[in-house]
């Protein structure tokens, strides 16, 4: 799928803020991911530990996938618009217990937040061609 230069800027820009992200994970922001991790699931430290150190692999992973394999960047978008998905629990979690984390202390903020997954989502798809190779094969 042909992506414009814009488009392809900002698959790169994606790319590198998930890389950075998921090296967040595994290092210096371990604790503010914890932060993250939905209540509902087992709360020990161990088990929360390996949910952020898994996350990042998979950012870091699929940031580099982004911003290298291009000849696959339409499935890339579409495995990274679908881990934003699966990881929005955690964001809900932080604002329906009120955690603070990533300087989201207010319940206000926390909100705010809940409404740049789509964003995200739609980033992914978008800068990848993914959007676009979706509509037209729902078309078909």
């Amino acid at each position: 799928m042909k992506t414009s230069l814009f488009q392809n800027i900002m698959r790169v820009l994606l790319g590198s803020m998930m890389t950075f992200a998921g090296i967040g994970h595994l290092t210096f922001q371990r604790g503010e991911f914890q932060a993250q991790v939905p209540r509902w699931l087992p709360n020990s430290p161990e088990f929360m530990d390996i949910i952020v150190l898994a996350s990042g692999i998979m950012e870091i992973s699929l940031g580099l996938c982004l911003i290298f394999w291009v000849s696959k960047k339409v499935k890339i978008g579409i495995f990274l618009a679908i881990f934003y998905v699966l990881i929005f629990p955690g964001n809900i979690s932080q604002y329906t217990n009120g955690i603070d984390a990533f300087g989201l202390d207010t319940d206000q903020k926390r909100l705010i937040r809940l409404f740049f997954q789509p964003v995200l989502i739609l980033w992914a798809l978008w800068s990848t061609g993914a959007l676009k190779y979706l509509l037209n094969k729902r078309k078909s």
